[in-house]
């Protein structure tokens, strides 16, 4: 018994020697320590020696597993060690070597003309307020003097969240808001995204607007157009024509439709304007003294203008853009354009 415990400490040992892999080493551990290893069965054995021997061979037992395990483990410490060696060597970094750069991306034209925009209202003192894109009936509806049966309310129009709760349809419940919450002067715009019952080339039921709004004593529909004119002629050049046409908003009176000469052929006549010449870019109007009833402003001491357009359109007349489609499709051939 004692020479086979001997015999099984040297053919471990060997065994031992040769292990390059935590695995190997497991490999071992289970053939000579597990439930069904060498030493288990030599354990078995014992029975059958006589009363005088048990304990000597006992003894010896235990000594050759803690020779193993002790072996085992400091084997498993240089094959640990070995591997990390290894791995060290196969990821060596030559850290002088240039560093590879991320290809950088471009501002969306959506965002370029909204940012566009806002600088030139901004060096004319408007400051930028927002608003929640789920609105109530009332700031969205009712605050801006849209009757009860104003075709805007319909289904096929608005996308209704509640029986008072919708996606707004316009920034304008932004100038509501803000007029509750502060008194004149107000000078700001809205700029946002909001949504309407309607998708096809020049339309999409997801979209930006930014609207704009001016309240003080003596303001006059002068100043409206003093200020449109100023920003269409930064936005699109100074030779740009202007004008503007009566239109019905529900909230402003006087309104107007603004136009500007067709960017395509200056003017002349074509195909995108329709051989008119010109090409509707907002709609305007001096606030209607019914929204000032909503929010506690006294429309004799105050008067005021607001303007609205779409972003999607002044970016498709100011960069050439045909198809509405192609700014939300992320399509990098033409993003990579901006």
């Amino acid at each position: 018994m004692k020479e086979k415990l001997e015999g099984l400490l040297r053919e471990a040992s060997a065994e031992l020697e040769k292990a390059a892999t935590e695995e190997g080493l497991q490999e071992i551990r289970v053939k000579y320590l597990g439930k069904k290893g060498e030493l288990t069965s030599v354990m078995k054995g014992l029975g059958s020696l006589s009363p005088e021997e048990r304990p000597v061979v006992g003894a010896l037992v235990n000594t050759v597993k803690a020779q193993l395990e002790e072996a085992i483990d400091a084997r498993a410490a240089v094959v640990r060690e070995q591997v990390k060696a290894q791995r060290l060597a196969a990821e060596k970094i030559d850290v002088t070597l240039p560093g590879r750069r991320r290809p950088t991306g471009s501002k969306h034209p959506i965002t370029l003309v909204t940012e566009e925009i806002c600088s030139i209202f901004a060096a004319l003192g408007f400051a930028v307020a927002e608003g929640p894109e789920v609105e109530h009936d009332f700031y969205n509806f009712e605050a801006l003097n849209f009757p009860k049966d104003h075709p805007a309310r319909d289904m096929q129009d608005t996308f209704f969240v509640g029986d008072q709760v919708l996606l707004r349809t316009h920034t304008s419940p932004v100038q509501i808001r803000t007029m509750l919450k502060q008194q004149p002067p107000v000078r700001i715009i809205a700029p946002g995204t909001v949504y309407r019952c309607d998708s096809d080339a020049t339309h999409s039921p997801m979209f930006h607007q930014i609207e704009g709004l001016m309240v003080d004593k003596g303001i006059t529909f002068g100043d409206l157009k003093g200020i449109l004119t100023l920003f269409i002629n930064q936005l699109f050049g100074k030779d740009i024509g202007v004008r503007l046409r009566p239109s019905f908003f529900p909230f402003t009176e006087p309104s107007a439709e603004v136009d500007i000469a067709c960017v395509i052929c200056r003017g002349k006549g074509c195909r995108v304007c329709k051989e008119t010449g010109w090409l509707e870019i907002l709609g305007a109007g001096m606030v209607d003294p019914a929204v000032y009833g909503h929010v506690g402003y006294d429309a004799e001491l105050y008067t005021g203008f607001a303007f609205g357009m779409g972003i999607e359109r002044i970016a498709m007349l100011k960069y050439g853009i045909a198809d509405m489609r192609l700014l939300f499709e992320n399509d990098l051939r033409f993003l990579k354009q901006f």
